[in-house]
């Protein structure tokens, strides 16, 4: 029996329409911050990511991963490795981020509660996985 899950997961109209939406919100929080040119230009850069995904559909092995990562075992581990080492290159920006702000003689705010919040991440979820085996 498929569930709605599994419908929303085999779509191949779900990941285009979450980035049409978040480039509507986008565009939104520009427009109304007074800066609407910059809210089309990142509403137009989420409409290409969006059409590339439609027409890459079933063509590309990474975008049917980023479409259906439990697809199976290799898919998983793939679309894990790179989520893994995404975290690595945002936790080395931020951290980095912060040594430079306060070489500066600035606040490190607001990557200190960046950094903060993933650390605090991956504790909760070591622990959490941890104890579900």
């Amino acid at each position: 029996m498929q569930t709605l899950k599994d419908t929303y997961r085999r779509s191949r109209w779900l990941m285009p329409s979450v980035a049409l939406m978040l480039g509507g919100v986008y565009l939104a929080a520009q427009w109304i911050g007074g800066d609407a040119t910059g809210g089309l230009i990142s509403f137009g850069i989420m409409a290409v990511f969006a059409a590339i995904l439609v027409l890459l559909d079933g063509r590309s092995g990474a975008i049917e991963i980023m479409r259906r990562p439990a697809r199976d075992e290799r898919a998983r581990n793939i679309d894990l490795a790179a989520t893994a080492f995404a975290g690595i290159v945002v936790i080395t920006i931020i951290l980095v981020a912060v040594m430079v702000q306060l070489a500066r003689g600035e606040s490190p705010s607001p990557y200190a509660q960046l950094g903060a919040a993933g650390g605090i991440a991956y504790l909760v979820a070591l622990v959490v996985m941890q104890r579900r085996g």
